[in-house]
């Protein structure tokens, strides 16, 4: 485990690294944006092993897309108000590795932009997200199994619940970070949302 360390700007490390961070949007399973502004940062361990695997991917001749990476732990809460499942949401009072800035989720995309099809949304809170679940379609879990690969070749490791979460090993041996950002209320009634 390394110390609490400044964490890494994604988007400034690695300019030409798509991402689309789905909680600064209301593509997401609350509906609405959480995060107040889309800032993409991880811990320099969790950065070291994404630069690993973005140079995996282009072997590929493909390339991930970040869907999210740290979170405020205020952001944690109002995920866990919408899906209060331990199975694909920690609760905030035991934090998300996310919290931490040690877990990343991705997908990736074709040499034209395309997002490959991994068999289900991201956010799809279902057995159908797990990773290896034999429902899924085959063209589907050899992409998931494409991105294992990718991922796992940087030095991450996978989660049982989840296609497109990963992070560093001993992940949750990490500190908490304190919010380094505000999150959207997810009160409706204070204005904020529609």
């Amino acid at each position: 485990m390394s110390e609490q360390q400044p964490l890494v700007d994604i988007a400034a490390r690695f300019p030409g690294l798509k991402i689309d961070l789905k909680y600064a949007t209301a593509d997401n399973i609350t509906g609405h944006p959480i995060y107040s502004e889309a800032r993409c940062l991880l811990h320099p361990d969790a950065a070291r092993a994404l630069a690993k695997s973005i140079a995996i991917a282009e072997v590929a001749g493909l390339t991930l897309l970040v869907l999210d990476a740290y979170r405020p732990q205020q952001a944690q809460a109002v995920l866990w108000e919408a899906c209060p499942n331990p199975e694909y949401v920690v609760p905030a009072s035991r934090g998300s590795n996310h919290s931490r800035g040690t877990a990343i989720d991705v997908t990736l995309l074709d040499d034209q932009g395309n997002e490959l099809d991994m068999g289900t949304a991201f956010d799809e809170m279902d057995v159908l997200s797990h990773p290896y679940h034999p429902d899924v379609p085959l063209t589907a879990q050899r992409h998931r199994l494409l991105l294992n690969a990718i991922m796992f070749g940087g030095g991450f490791v996978g989660i049982t619940s989840e296609w497109w979460h990963f992070e560093v090993p001993g992940a949750a041996d990490y500190p908490l970070i304190n919010d380094l950002f505000t999150c959207i209320s997810s009160d409706k009634s204070d204005g904020v949302l529609p």
